[in-house]
């Protein structure tokens, strides 16, 4: 495990690699991402909730120039999840202003920034705490539009719910530097740490679904299952029955696959062999402290639309649950490849989640 390249190259496919290939993110309008909150604010409290449209400037920047306005520390500015630098994404930030001071928030607008509503509320935004996000993803030069749409019902019925390229850094440097920890160099940046430590986690848990992809495929259910909540993340292990069955059917209940950590709990017979070859790093997360958890092993892209401008365009519309990467989707319906720029940027940011 010293040497990663690109992490997702390896990873099985649900429906078999793309024959088609496609540019992705020619230009900031080919992604846009549209956050969907979920719930109402309250309009009046000691927060104000922004609700802002962003062009190439990431999350944590922005957090930093409304903190500058508010006059307040940027730990103090929350949000509900990271979005691209390379795309035209709205999201919501949350800044506590006292009651009876008013600050125009529309002072940040410019090339990069637009404020399109401003509204009190009562708590801060957590970060988890919206639904999803809407994606409208274009296409350019696909070579075989015909097999991109061929696939697109299969994809309707869900695929691997792999963590995406942006979560491991450029050339998977994240993992490079997880490495490292684990042999026991200390990193002292608590971002940085933070974000090797989920790359690490997540490049295991990818790892997992890969080989549950190539064994068993994502319909058939092992013996005995780890089923997660729907809409949560508390799980239980037992085995597949009758009842359980129709709880899947009826999305009471998901398939789910590890998030490594300490303890057994959890864990299929299948899983603790899949995790052997990670053993090193399983016990390196959890003498950090993590404890086994669970991600839902599929996701579904709801309201999947598609449309073609032109004979070489394909413009994709869908809506994924929070903590679900577009690329994921992307993967099993086109070969892609991404500009270099927002590559070479990928080390700072996560994708929107």
């Amino acid at each position: 495990m010293n040497e990663f390249g690109d992490p997702l190259a390896n990873l099985n496919y649900l429906y078999g690699k793309p024959s088609a290939t496609a540019v992705f993110k020619q230009q900031p309008e080919d992604f846009i991402v549209d956050e969907e909150l979920g719930f109402e604010l309250d309009g009046s409290g000691e927060h104000v909730c922004l609700h802002i449209i962003k062009r190439g400037i990431n999350t944590v920047a922005l957090a930093k120039r409304i903190a500058k306005l508010a006059k307040t520390s940027p730990k103090n500015v929350s949000f509900a999840g990271q979005k691209d630098r390379q795309g035209v994404c709205s999201q919501w930030f949350s800044v506590p202003v006292p009651v009876k001071t008013n600050i125009d928030f529309s002072a940040l607008n410019d090339e990069q920034v637009f404020v399109a509503k401003q509204v009190r509320h009562g708590r801060k935004l957590r970060t988890g705490c919206h639904r999803g996000n809407r994606f409208t993803i274009t296409l350019r030069d696909v070579s075989n539009p015909l097999d991109v749409l061929s696939r697109i019902n299969a994809v309707r019925q869900g695929v691997p719910n792999y963590f995406g390229e942006q979560r491991f850094g450029h050339g998977g440097h994240n993992l490079t530097m997880a490495q490292r920890m684990f042999d026991g160099e200390v990193i002292r940046d608590r971002k940085l740490r933070s974000m090797v430590i989920s790359a690490a986690r997540s490049y295991i848990f990818n790892a997992i679904v890969s080989l549950r992809v190539a064994e068993h495929g994502l319909a058939k259910t092992l013996r005995h299952e780890v089923f997660m909540l729907s809409g949560s993340n508390a799980f239980f292990n037992d085995a597949i029955t009758v009842e359980n069955i129709r709880r899947l059917v009826e999305g009471d209940i998901e398939l789910s696959a590890p998030l490594a950590g300490k303890g057994d709990k959890g864990l299929v017979d299948e899983e603790k062999n899949w995790l052997k070859p990670y053993q090193n790093w399983v016990e390196g997360l959890a003498d950090i402290g993590l404890k086994t958890e669970r991600r839902m092993l599929r996701l579904y892209p709801e309201n999947l639309t598609v449309k073609m401008p032109n004979e070489t365009t394909i413009e994709l519309g869908f809506s994924l649950k929070k903590g679900c990467f577009a690329t994921a989707v992307l993967r099993e319906l086109v070969d892609y490849r991404q500009n270099e720029r927002d590559l070479a940027r990928s080390d700072d940011e996560d994708s929107a989640e």
